[in-house]
């Protein structure tokens, strides 16, 4: 990588020691331990600050070490720092990357204000099995979704410039395969062919090498039965010398320490060689501050240089040698009005519908009993918001003040984790008594992020049991979820008339929620994740392979059987396919799933041309897909249009679809609007890695594009490559 000359100069003055302590970082939250820390050479501090703590430390690393190099401090803003935005999840389901990319540029700003340059996030993992905790903390289950979230959350996080008081340095994480675990146990190991780690967990990581992500985590697992802290192949191979990534590369905390419990390392020294040799460039945990003076010249010469000058630039781009200090009095420490109105916005934008019967919106109801934990709990700030104090309002407060007119009544039924069903009969007394029923249920956020894996995705406690109750009043009901990841909702959903995901929605929640029950908001998000019927079926994506033989699912399309004759007569009554004797096909709410309060009809899919040359692909040419939708309800709503890509006959097995574009539109009353989508290499192609080196191909051939606002419920139009 080019180094300028203050990146340079240093460079040579610098010693070993000097070196290596740019090459670290470490928690210290006392101000004197971290103060003491950057007095010896300390280059990169994790720390929750306020702007006077980071100001003074910043002074003892430009005014009382010898070379004066700022500081980088780091932390986890992740979805949000003062003001607490949906978690990442939820804010997929939005299927808006503009509203993501100002979510990430609130959280820039807030962060900014106070000190910290430097965020551990996007998580850039794809996710396909909810009993991992940190599922919560990425984009779901989709490549094409995931890479695109992940662009829009860097573009917020670093804006134009990293320089500038309201921008902060991104970290793509956590390089590779991590969101895989076996089991769904955090931490675990990952068996991934080439072709996966091609065609699914390394492509979000590329598309944020491509849009200029400053830094990238290194993952706790193996692949393959190497520790991504020491895969050299994957660190330097793949990310720097094929990408050409010129940033960062992160550890992860204690990753390099963990090499001894994956024994591939002996000593803590030898596990520092490791990783600094594999690619790595800064030490999360203090590892390597316990390499003697032989250990320290032992490193190879010229990757410990590379390493340094990659953070000295990351410095230099965040204007640090500059302006170090940030201003005191223009520090945010609350959130704003602005602030506020923005994440209540995107909690209401984020709210899937798993059904409506009609109930949502709620029209005038008089008398209205809110039970279940959620309906007085202020536990809506999701995982990762433990540094500030961030607090939330209860649902019953943002009810009360938005229609003081009710007749309200707040039984809770049951706790979140407990078995006492005692306060289950007066819960069902005051639904009795009640017009409409409102169940506020779920995950509280304690039980999603990390080292927070499930064996059993149902409610916990006696939540269902509740629900039940509820249900055998016959008085109207919603269930509104609260959730960091998808939940198993088989036992009880059929009794539900109507039921919101709401995610856990952060600062404004409760306000979100009640915008979505009374209709002020419309819930036109999208799951960015499939529900499983079952732990069983897990891992259940959408984007899977078609089997040599699938099975049948008696005439109701799913992904498992696609609509275009894949299925002969004999296959629908043979035993021998893939699927489970005692459960049905398919999961019980896809990828993509959802409503909002409009309705709207699609016309016929076209494309601009039905026949492309592959050479025309090549030199950049693509096709327009255009869909007609008409909104032909009596208030305006949000569609979303999904397109998904098919290839009927490719040289590996392809997926049955995968999401290659998506739009969200608001549609006023009785108008109609043109979506359209430019198809292209990028849509058509995939990696093929059954040569030396991994190619991105597009194959002549036939292909489908299925077009609508669920996977379920599409229309499709042929396109052929020749």
């Amino acid at each position: 990588m080019d180094r300028t000359p203050r990146v340079s100069r240093l460079l040579a003055d610098m010693t070993d020691a000097e070196k290596l302590g740019q090459l670290q970082i470490v928690f210290r939250p006392d101000p004197a331990d971290a103060a003491q820390l950057v007095r010896t050479g300390l280059g990169c501090v994790f720390w929750p600050p306020s702007a006077g703590a980071t100001n003074a430390l910043q002074r003892v690393a430009v005014e009382e070490t010898r070379l004066g190099i700022p500081l980088l401090v780091g932390l986890d803003v992740v979805h949000g720092q003062r003001t607490i935005a949906p978690v990442p999840l939820a804010q997929a389901a939005a299927f808006d990357p503009p509203l993501v990319t100002a979510l990430a540029a609130l959280a820039a700003a807030e962060a900014r204000s106070g000190g910290v340059t430097w965020t551990f996030s996007p998580m850039a993992d794809i996710s396909r099995d909810p009993r991992w905790g940190r599922v919560v903390e990425g984009f779901g289950e989709d490549v094409h979704l995931t890479g695109a979230m992940t662009r829009a959350m860097i573009r917020g996080y670093q804006g134009d410039d990293l320089a500038s008081p309201r921008s902060i340095a991104a970290t793509a994480k956590h390089f590779v395969a991590y969101g895989a675990p076996e089991g769904g146990r955090d931490y675990n190991g990952v068996d991934a062919s080439e072709h996966q780690l091609r065609n699914v967990y390394l492509e979000p990581f590329r598309t944020a090498a491509e849009a200029g992500v400053a830094s990238v985590m290194a993952a706790f697992n193996t692949v393959a039965g190497v520790p991504m802290h020491a895969n050299r192949r994957l660190l330097t191979g793949v990310l720097k010398d094929e990408w050409g990534f010129d940033g960062v590369i992160v550890g992860d905390a204690d990753g390099v320490r963990n090499l001894l419990p994956h024994r591939v390392a002996e000593t803590v020294g030898s596990a520092v060689r490791l990783a600094f040799h594999a690619g790595l460039d800064i030490e999360m945990g203090g590892a390597a501050a316990e390499l003697d003076a032989t250990e320290r010249a032992g490193l190879d010469r010229t990757r410990l240089d590379d390493a340094v000058a990659r953070v000295l630039t990351l410095k230099e781009r965040l204007g640090l040698f500059d302006r170090p200090y940030v201003d005191e009095s223009v520090e945010i420490t609350e959130p704003t009005a602005d602030s506020r109105a923005l994440v209540r916005r995107a909690a209401a934008r984020s709210a899937v519908l798993l059904k409506n019967d009609g109930t949502l919106p709620l029209e005038n109801p008089r008398r209205v009993l809110l039970t279940g934990p959620y309906a007085d709990s202020t536990d809506h700030l999701g995982a990762w918001t433990q540094y500030f104090g961030a607090r939330a309002g209860t649902i019953v407060d943002a009810l009360r003040t938005r229609r003081p007119d009710l007749h309200l009544e707040v039984v809770p039924g049951v706790d979140f984790l407990g078995d006492d069903t005692s306060g289950i009969p007066a819960a069902v007394a005051a639904a009795e008594r009640a017009d409409l029923v409102v169940v506020c249920a779920g995950e509280p956020s304690a039980l999603s992020g990390e080292a927070a894996s499930r064996s059993d995705l149902r409610l916990p406690g006696r939540q269902e049991d509740l629900i039940r109750a509820i249900a055998s009043t016959g008085t109207r009901f919603v269930v509104v979820l609260e959730t960091g990841r998808p939940l198993v909702v088989a036992d009880w959903i059929d009794l539900a008339p109507s039921v919101l995901v709401a995610w856990h929605g952060g600062t404004e929640a409760p306000a979100a929620i009640v915008d979505v029950l009374l209709g002020d908001e419309d819930p036109a998000g999208r799951l960015p994740i499939s529900w499983p019927r079952s732990v069983g079926q897990i891992p259940i994506h959408y984007a899977h392979e078609n089997t040599g033989r699938p099975a049948s699912t008696g005439g109701r399309l799913t992904t498992e059987e696609s609509d275009v004759g894949l299925h002969g007569p004999d296959n629908v009554q043979d035993k021998f396919t893939s699927k489970y004797l005692d459960l049905e096909l398919g999961p019980q709410f896809p990828f993509g799933h959802g409503a909002g309060y409009a309705a709207f009809s699609h016309s016929p899919p076209r494309v601009s041309a039905a026949d492309v040359d592959r050479a025309d692909l090549e030199s950049g040419a693509s096709v327009t897909l255009e869909i007609e939708v008409a909104n032909t309800s009596g208030r305006a709503g949000d569609e979303v249009m999904q397109v998904y890509l098919e290839d009927v006959v490719a040289s590996v097995a392809p997926p049955v679809r995968r999401l290659v574009a998506f739009e969200r539109r608001a549609i006023a009353a009785g108008e109609t609007a043109v979506f359209s989508f430019e198809i292209g290499c990028a849509q058509l192609g995939f990696w093929a890695t059954d040569a030396a080196s991994p190619a991105f191909v597009v194959e002549p051939g036939l292909f489908r594009l299925h077009v609508g606002a669920t996977l379920q419920a599409t229309q499709a139009v042929e396109l052929r490559v020749s």
